[in-house]
């Protein structure tokens, strides 16, 4: 599996570096637009049963673009974390002993980069079931709880996957220039 994880990347570097970039810029862009254009925006709107609708509505939107793009870059890391050899450079396969303390540190800093992203899918798991739950309790009319649902999505989870997503690009940034 690994030496087709290591062929695919070598024959494919391209392409799935490019899909790996592609998919952090949407995921975290869609949530930057969201937070600091489209939710602002909505404050004009008076009655606050539309504006609800409307920020639920625009929220399922975002959710369905990004999550592709969740599943690519996931799909992308992989192939790159092993195709780029980390594990390799670092790590005697038979002793497991560390032959290299830069290679060591870079392996661990794609670990870290790793959790973040692990982080930021369970947020956009959580925000989906959040703006689910907000969905019906419009749907039956009670307006504080669906208010209460929807903005700690919009005032506290995104503003996080926001910081976390622009602290893995930079990870990203440093791992591909650190070799």
């Amino acid at each position: 599996m690994k030496d087709l994880l290591i062929q695919t990347f070598s024959d494919h570097r391209i392409l799935i570096t490019f899909l790996h970039i592609l998919s952090a810029v949407i995921w975290v862009g869609g949530m930057i637009a969201i937070r600091f254009a489209t939710h602002p925006a909505m404050g004009v709107i008076a009655d606050p049963k539309v504006r609800l609708e409307r920020m639920a509505n625009i929220l399922k939107r975002l959710f369905t673009i990004v999550l592709p793009f969740v599943i690519i870059l996931i799909g992308t890391a992989v192939l790159m974390a092993v195709g780029l050899g980390f594990r390799d450079a670092a790590v005697d396969p038979l002793s497991g002993a560390v032959i290299d303390p830069y290679a060591m540190s870079l392996y661990n800093t794609i670990h870290i980069k790793e959790v973040i992203w692990g982080i930021m899918t369970l947020n956009l798991f959580f925000m989906m079931y959040l703006r689910k739950e907000g969905q019906r309790a419009l749907l039956m009319n009670n307006l504080e709880r669906a208010k209460g649902l929807l903005s700690s999505i919009a005032n506290f989870l995104v503003p996080l996957n926001i910081v976390l997503g622009i602290g893995a690009i930079f990870i990203g940034v440093f791992l591909r220039n650190a070799y």
